[in-house]
């Protein structure tokens, strides 16, 4: 197994969803990758806040109508076919995402970018939010994916990633502000590079 292949494994892992040889062969990988680490960690968080989920506050009849609002007014999009694994890993970050925003009252953005490219955003109360991001390439060498949070015009930079994964961004995002995703250099920029691959707004 390739060291690309071993870091697509990091959303499996973390959701045991791999057999024994892939599990021993992505443990051995663990111990000297941290930004596999960091991003198994994450996804771990958002599984284990969707399995509290339940002790939550009920949405607000109001939120419920504006998310199911967006979602009928949201086009149809046409996504590129990947490999079965890759697709339902990523739509598994996807569905956990939207269904704890949906459980616990967070607000919610959804959108997409060309190629494919899709995220979903959910903002707690106080701007802590995290990105579920899907139909990214693995970032090539010596680049790395980085995640914007854009308000009053003014973009700052909020978590980088290189593949497929949940991000927990590492700046609050305020209602209306934008996050917005770009293909940089590694280890990350200070100002983003056009163009934008993909963006949401929070509502």
């Amino acid at each position: 197994m390739t060291n690309d292949q071993l870091h697509d494994l990091s959303a499996a892992y973390a959701l045991d969803a791999l057999d024994e040889d892939e599990r021993a062969a992505f443990e051995a990988h663990l111990r000297d990758c941290e930004s596999c680490r960091a991003e198994v960690a994450s996804v771990e968080g958002t599984v284990e806040t969707l399995a509290y989920a339940n002790e939550g506050p009920a949405p607000s009849a109001e939120l419920r109508s504006r998310i199911v609002q967006a979602a009928r007014e949201e086009p149809p999009k046409v996504v590129a076919l990947r490999p079965r694994r890759k697709r339902l890993y990523a739509g598994i970050a996807i569905a956990a995402a939207a269904s704890v925003a949906l459980a616990i009252g967070l607000s919610v953005g959804l959108s997409g970018g060309g190629g494919g490219k899709e995220l979903a955003l959910s903002v707690q109360q106080g701007g802590t939010a995290q990105l579920a991001v899907s139909g990214f390439d693995r970032a090539p060498a010596g680049k790395v994916y980085e995640a914007w949070v854009i308000a009053g015009g003014k973009p700052v930079p909020a978590g980088v990633f290189r593949g497929d994964t949940v991000v927990r961004l590492e700046r609050p995002v305020p209602k209306g502000a934008t996050v917005a995703v770009t293909l940089e250099n590694a280890p990350r920029a200070q100002t983003p590079t056009l163009p934008i691959l993909a963006q949401t707004t929070a509502v």
